[in-house]
């Protein structure tokens, strides 16, 4: 596990290279067919020397929830283990990590109807509003799900007009069924934050050098309206998206997708913080990857 742009990639390929490894992807947005330079898709070379589960499984219009992430994500470690190897997650959706460490709530699912009407509304009326209803219904999930994050937002009305029962609520009540495997926990961390601000900044503009854009432009274009997939509320995608729409102009984006990509590191980090039993590995130490190598040989024996 680590921030954005701190070497989780490469230093699973290194894991791989020493132990006898397959590897399960946790990037709720490399599950996207096409979505490769604005999320950092390990290229095709990359993934035929070290193929990944769970990247490339749906198309932009579909969804995938974290519930469907423990399904997938659980069946593949118990077939790698079959087969004698030792499953490797690598990503940075924390999300996925926690429901798949400690369960998720059994909560109803998805209602295509009830998402409709409630997408709609952000259209005619705003997100501050749909918060403002939230508040309204369940201040405690109020307090917990930031005004600008929509995806959450929904969700939580969503699960309200279906159960007619406060979100929180229905959270603090709900079974939970976790991962029944031992589990370590290898973290990666860029001590130096000016190294890795520069890192994300620099990567950020590569991926636009490299064609973001037209990546975005070739993915929505039969779209009628782009804003409202899940798969595009990336960060990145959503910054690449306002440039097409001409919310914005190519230096403000630019500007925009830097910072929100830095306020991803800066919330994957809090939360991993939170975290317990984690084994921590400075990635601006030049003898980390081979200290990392030497923990693992003697945990896994």
């Amino acid at each position: 596990m680590g921030a954005t742009a701190s070497g989780k990639t490469d230093a699973a390929a290194r894991i791989c290279d020493q132990f006898n490894c397959e590897l399960i992807s946790v990037d709720a947005a490399q599950v996207y067919r096409g979505m490769n330079i604005g999320t950092a898709k390990p290229d095709k070379d990359f993934l035929a020397a070290y193929p990944h589960h769970l990247i490339d499984v749906r198309n932009i219009t579909e969804r995938y929830s974290a519930a469907e992430f423990c399904r997938d994500a659980g069946a593949l470690i118990n077939d790698i283990h079959q087969r004698g190897n030792t499953p490797i997650l690598v990503g940075g959706t924390m999300f996925y990590f926690s429901a798949l460490e400690h369960g998720l709530s059994d909560l109803p699912g998805a209602d295509a109807e009830t998402r409709m009407l409630i997408e709609n509304e952000i259209r005619e009326t705003g997100l501050a509003a749909l918060h403002q209803q939230l508040a309204a219904i369940d201040p405690a999930s109020a307090r917990r799900i930031a005004p600008s994050d929509s995806q959450r937002i929904q969700r939580a009305m969503e699960l309200y007009r279906l159960t007619h029962v406060p979100p929180s609520r229905l959270t603090a009540n709900a079974s939970r069924d976790g991962l029944a495997h031992r589990i370590i926990k290898i973290t990666l961390f860029v001590a130096d934050r000016k190294f890795l601000h520069r890192k994300i900044e620099q990567r950020y503009l590569r991926m636009l050098k490299h064609g973001l854009i037209d990546e975005v432009t070739a993915l929505t274009h039969d779209v009628e309206d782009p804003a409202s997939l899940t798969a595009m509320r990336t960060v990145g995608y959503r910054q690449a998206l306002d440039y097409l729409s001409g919310k914005v102009n190519h230096q403000q984006m630019a500007d925009n997708g830097i910072a929100a990509t830095r306020q991803l590191a800066k919330r994957q980090l809090t939360w991993l913080r939170n975290q317990s039993n984690l084994v921590w590995f400075d990635m601006c130490h030049p003898k980390t990857a081979d200290a990392m190598l030497v923990y693992l040989n003697g945990v896994l024996q």
